[in-house]
Formats: structure tokens, C-alpha cells, sequence
């Protein structure tokens, strides 16, 4: 979502007006403000959403979406893991040990 930025909008006008004083044509002003008014309102909204706090984790016992591909050392089975209680599960056994954590290719 984009938000009103009025710091914005004095910016770009500013420009328009410095352009018609000094004498630029009518339209590269038009379009050097619009310009200005895009970049800056992009910038200062890509600034706001990097200054929202981390969201909270989910209760304890909810499960969390995970990918991670675990490798039997003993027999090569592998198995994926697509939800866990907690961010860095225990690996599962098989063949009476744990299995080995693969890293993702993708």
C-alpha cells in the first residue's frame, strides 16, 4: 500500500518550480516533477517498510512453515520437512541415528 507523503509532494512541486524559473520548457518540467514525485515516493515508501518491527513469533506448539531436507547416513533415504513446532527442529532418526541435514540447492 502507498501512503500520502507530504514532504513528497512539496519536493516535486519545488522542482517545477525552479524549472519554470529557470526558463526550462513547460513540458521537461512537467515530467522531471512527475519524475521526482514517483522516485522519491517509492524510496520513501520502501524506508517506511523496512522500519516495521519483526512480526511476533507464533505461539509455542503452533507449527511454523519450514523446508528442510534431512539425509539418512546409513541408507539415503531422504526426508522433507515442511512444518515444525520451532524454527530449528531436532532431525529425525531413521535407521536408529539421526539424519543428516542437507543443504538447499535452491
Amino acid at each position: 500500500m502507498i501512503r500520502k507523503h507530504p514532504i513528497v509532494a512539496v519536493i516535486a512541486v519545488a522542482v517545477f518550480v525552479i524549472g519554470l524559473v529557470a526558463g526550462r520548457p513547460v513540458l521537461d518540467v512537467v515530467i522531471a516533477a512527475l519524475v521526482t514525485y514517483v522516485l522519491l515516493l517509492i524510496g520513501v515508501t520502501m524506508l517506511f517498510g523496512l522500519g516495521q518491527p519483526v512480526p511476533d513469533p507464533p505461539p509455542p506448539g503452533e507449527l511454523r512453515k519450514v523446508r528442510l531436507t534431512y539425509r539418512c547416513s546409513i541408507c539415503g533415504t531422504e526426508v522433507r520437512m515442511t512444518a515444525a513446532s520451532e524454527e530449528d527442529p531436532e532431525p529425525p532418526r531413521h535407521c536408529q541415528e539421526d539424519m543428516d541435514l542437507v543443504a538447499p540447492i535452491d
